[in-house]
């Protein structure tokens, strides 16, 4: 029987070095031989990762945290931001000295020219990527993820003000901005009923917060061992490290390799 994968891209896919281990290549590579459908489930945006998916032929994904999904090249499901939304956070934000990056499919738009907190959180993902600079992009285009970059202090009332938007930390100075109840979960559902899968033949990996809820919903699933508590709690398995080969090991106890 065929089954459906999702996988992460920074901590699963990639490892601590932002590269693909060569036993998650030849895993992946094994899955895709013996004809199974095999899928990215990222927080980043489709242009973040256009590398990724040529060097591993994988063409099929659910980015920017469910926001934008696509299937075999076709745009399948798709949630944009309300620009009232946006206009509202970004005038909060523009007043308490909190950058913002606006994301599509296609690009990384900052509303300020630089900012530390943006060097330091942009730079940890180690892209070739800079965010241009223009104030008004999510006033004429669609924005399906926002990055707010504050520290954990200022966090919460963001959260208390904005009741409409999510709010999900991935850094020390940056949070990942969605529409209500946007998730991975939600879309991945959505791409197993478009492929007609059974529930009991998809399975997922993850490490961090915002895959807590693909784990959480999907048959089987696979916490890296570098991946946090509370994703590690909702987990079916638990493997090893992505620096000790994870992926692979995981691959091994369900007896695809």
């Amino acid at each position: 029987m065929k089954k459906l994968f999702f996988f992460d891209i920074d901590g699963t896919l990639y490892n601590t070095d932002v590269k693909v281990p060569e036993s998650t290549r030849k895993a992946i590579k094994k899955l895709q031989n013996d004809g199974h459908t095999v899928m990215i489930a990222t927080g980043r945006a489709p242009f973040l990762f256009e590398d990724l998916r040529d060097e591993l032929n994988i063409h099929s994904y659910v980015s920017l945290n469910g926001q934008y999904a696509v299937v075999d090249g076709e745009v399948i499901y798709k949630r944009p931001i309300e620009k009232e939304l946006l206009e509202l956070l970004t005038k909060e934000a523009k007043k308490n000295d909190h950058p913002i990056v606006y994301l599509n499919q296609e690009n990384m738009v900052s509303n300020i020219k630089r900012h530390d907190y943006i060097d330091e959180g942009l730079g940890s993902l180690k892209f070739n990527h800079d965010p241009v600079h223009d104030e008004a992009f999510y006033l004429s285009n669609d924005v399906y993820q926002s990055l707010l970059f504050c520290t954990e202090d200022a966090e919460d009332y963001y959260k208390e003000k904005f009741t409409d938007l999510d709010f999900l930390r991935w850094h020390r100075v940056s949070l990942d901005v969605l529409p209500k109840g946007g998730t991975k979960a939600k879309t991945v559902k959505k791409v197993i009923e478009k492929l007609g899968f059974d529930e009991e033949d998809v399975y997922a990996f993850g490490d961090g917060p915002n895959d807590r809820e693909m784990l959480k919903f999907v048959k089987h699933s696979v916490a890296m061992g570098n991946a946090v508590d509370e994703t590690k709690a909702v987990a079916e398995y638990v493997t090893d490290h992505v620096d000790n080969d994870g992926l692979y090991k995981a691959l091994e106890h369900y007896g695809f390799i």
